[in-house]
């Protein structure tokens, strides 16, 4: 019998800790400090690690994809989110339509890529 998994956390880098902790949770995640250079976010039961560790060519090449189920249902609440006017360097793009299903992105402050979709056939 395979032993059963809970969840797969993503390591996230930041270039202002501090900044990219007050993004996440004006995005709606909920944080749990667990020390002074890591914290989990998590957002209906599932998460990823933000640390107090930058290194430029892996967060420049990091990328998350949350799926949803309407994004465009979830981009019209990120809009209204207006964090691109609150954080700098946030920037949500809209929503690209692609054979497999439908897109936006979302680059919080150090860069990360997020691809927020949905799956024609709920991937």
């Amino acid at each position: 019998m395979q032993p059963s998994v809970i969840a797969i956390r993503p390591f996230v880098g930041a270039l202002d800790y501090e900044l990219s902790r007050a993004f996440y949770r004006e995005w709606g995640f909920e944080e749990i400090v667990l020390g002074e250079t890591m914290c989990l976010f998590q957002l209906d039961g599932f998460g990823f690690y933000l640390q107090k560790a930058y290194v430029k060519d892996w967060v420049d090449n990091t990328m998350v994809f949350l799926q949803v189920a309407n994004v465009e249902t979830y981009f019209a609440t990120l809009a209204a989110l207006n964090l691109p006017q609150k954080f700098a360097g946030v920037r949500l793009i809209p929503i690209q339509y692609h054979p497999w299903g439908r897109e936006c992105f979302l680059h919080d402050p150090s860069g990360i890529l997020w691809h927020i979709g949905t799956f024609n056939d709920n991937g």
